[in-house]
């Protein structure tokens, strides 16, 4: 974004107004869908904050245990950002964008402790699931960290395991059992613009972003992960109030799933 563009924007947020007339603590209208790709994975979700949309699948796998960690299972987070979604990406390997948004949503998960390892280790030293999350965006209109984040955990939640015979997974067949899925974090995003601190901020807000803040809520409010980004610094007042909005916000988020 030019100086100009900015300029004009922090006039705008000076006035008490934005983009599209929203509060500055005020999503957009979320939408989640479950089940949007049975046929291909175990688990699926479309989430709309606005227009922007991401889609999220879940594929199983059993593998041997990492040697530290015996007796539990684990997750693999991707996000591949297609050039569909916004002009400004690029196809190919992932890029940074792509790798902090999928490392920002395993972090909520993992840490947040919403799935039980233990749970999905099958013999202890011998096999485990690998529960595989994949983040497409659709379209990008900005706020895909929490996008990204509200259909990954609503993915999980849809998925199912699929039949094991023979001690070889039949994907063409699914179990009744669900995930072992114990907690539901969910992350918020705080955006720092001038001195004015934004919710679900438009691709256009986004551009003149100077830092932000990813905040991973459990159901009782208590943090389980942070992120920061952006090229500006923040001061611990900042965080203590980037922090407070998003444990409210996370509030109404969680109404979606």
């Amino acid at each position: 974004m030019n100086d100009i563009t900015k300029e004009h924007l922090l006039d705008l947020f000076d006035k008490g107004f934005r983009y599209d007339g929203r509060k500055f603590d005020e999503y957009r209208e979320i939408s989640v869908e479950y089940g949007i790709s049975s046929r291909s994975a175990e688990g699926s979700a479309r989430v709309k904050i606005g227009r922007t949309e991401v889609l999220a699948g879940v594929k199983m796998e059993i593998s041997e245990p990492y040697p530290d960690n015996p007796d539990e299972g684990t997750i693999m987070v991707n996000a591949e950002l297609l050039p569909l979604s916004n002009p400004d990406f690029e196809s190919g390997p992932p890029g940074i964008e792509a790798i902090e948004l999928s490392r920002v949503v395993d972090r909520a998960i993992r840490e947040g402790k919403a799935l039980n390892f233990k749970k999905l280790c099958i013999k202890k030293g011998e096999k485990m699931w690998i529960v595989m999350i994949d983040i497409y965006p659709v379209n990008d209109d900005g706020n895909l960290f929490d996008a990204a984040s509200l259909a990954a955990m609503a993915a999980l939640k849809d998925s199912k395991f699929p039949k094991v015979q023979d001690e070889k997974v039949n994907y063409k067949e699914t179990s009744n059992e669900k995930l072992p899925l114990e907690r539901l974090p969910l992350s918020c995003t705080i955006y720092k613009i001038g001195s004015h601190f934004v919710v679900d901020p438009c691709i256009e807000e986004e551009s003149a972003v100077d830092s932000r803040l990813t905040v991973g809520v459990l159901e009782n409010g208590e943090l389980c992960s942070l992120q920061k980004g952006g090229d500006h610094g923040l001061t611990p007042d900042d965080i203590d109030n980037m922090v407070e909005i998003a444990i409210k916000k996370t509030k109404e988020i969680r109404k979606a799933l």
